[in-house]
């Protein structure tokens, strides 16, 4: 069998925000007059599955260092964090991770490759702006208000406040404004290659490492296999801890979302269709968008295409957003079963 398995998720978004600091990301599409749409990095989509993944294992990710260095003007610098370097943590084996300034470097190329979610097609998703409120003008005597002079620390009374409100015909009011928040909505998709050689394999090579010769022992006292790969001489995780993995990585293939921390954004971000298959080509034309030209105006029609040589597997819920025929309540257990055999079958102690 082929070496890979390539997947790509179908889901909808609705009036939500992919969890960064400044608000959501978006794009200009140059192909449609610059139109703005929404999107989620891969390596956000990575650390979403990764912790969906630790979370179903019961398990937590592997700890991190974090280095900081006091200069000699007395200022705290952020220096290069630290991954402990040991797939013994899952998320350390799927994620990968390069450990630098503590002696030989240690770099692992993750054997996941994960897109941006990036919308089906541009006119299939719409970018909105709101303004926001904090408001507590509800309750003025469990909310106080302070106010402070420029080049004076301590606050006005409130016989001063009073007066500055009178004298200016102002009021304060008890809330805060939270301006041009954007929110996306619309369906989106995500591609994800797995490279079966690497999943569950180290490489035990010293001229470019990816773990320490302690580390390779450590591994060796608890059961991992000595092996061969394309890349070289690798150890491979006991079959017994595979088993174990296997299932609940299917299930986090298909059932991750993307956070987020701000309560009013939340989506539940439904998995409405999967395309597999261990042909990266086939993948595009099992989940597509058709565009429609109608004069002055263009539209684009969403496509699940059981025929192009992917295994398609539709929800329920596809039915409401794409004309469909076989949508199932089951699908996402029968695209589970799917991943499950493809990484099962896979020799991993003898490629």
């Amino acid at each position: 069998m082929e070496p890979y398995i390539y997947l790509r998720v179908l889901k909808h978004a609705e009036h939500t925000v992919f969890c960064v600091e400044d608000g959501q990301k978006t794009y200009r599409d140059p192909l449609f007059n610059g139109r703005l749409v929404a999107y989620s990095s891969g390596q956000q989509v990575k650390r979403s599955l990764l912790q969906t993944l630790v979370d179903s294992l019961g398990e937590q990710l592997a700890p991190v260092t974090f280095n900081y260095r006091i200069n000699k003007n007395d200022n705290l610098e952020n220096k290069e964090p630290w991954s402990p370097c040991d797939p013994t943590f899952i998320d350390q084996l799927f994620g990968g991770w390069m450990r630098a300034g503590d002696g030989i470097t240690k770099k692992r190329r993750s054997p996941l490759s994960i897109s941006a979610m990036r919308p089906l097609h541009p006119l299939l998703v719409a970018v909105e702006n709101e303004n926001l409120t904090f408001d507590r003008s509800d309750r003025p005597d469990n909310n106080p208000i302070v106010v402070r002079m420029e080049g004076r620390e301590e606050p006005l009374t409130e016989e001063e406040i009073e007066a500055y409100l009178l004298k200016n015909e102002r009021t304060i009011p008890r809330r805060a404004w939270i301006p041009d928040n954007q929110r996306t909505t619309g369906l989106f998709i995500c591609d994800i290659a797995i490279d079966l050689r690497t999943l569950f394999c180290v490489s035990t090579n010293q001229h470019e490492p990816e773990i320490s010769k302690e580390m390779i022992d450590s591994l060796k006292g608890k059961g991992w296999v000595v092996s061969k790969n394309v890349f070289g001489e690798c150890l491979v995780m006991p079959k017994e801890r595979r088993d174990v993995i296997i299932p609940v990585f299917a299930n986090a293939l298909l059932n991750w979302r993307i956070t987020s921390n701000q309560s009013r954004t939340f989506s539940l971000m439904e998995t409405l269709a999967v395309a597999i298959s261990d042909n990266a080509n086939t993948i595009p034309g099992a989940i597509r968008s058709k565009l429609i030209d109608e004069g002055e105006r263009q539209s684009a029609k969403p496509i699940i295409d059981e025929t192009a040589g992917a295994e398609v597997y539709v929800t329920l819920p596809c039915a409401s957003y794409v004309v469909t025929e076989n949508e199932s309540a089951d699908a996402l257990k029968e695209a589970e079963k799917k991943l499950i055999q493809m990484m099962c079958e896979f020799d991993y102690e003898n490629q």
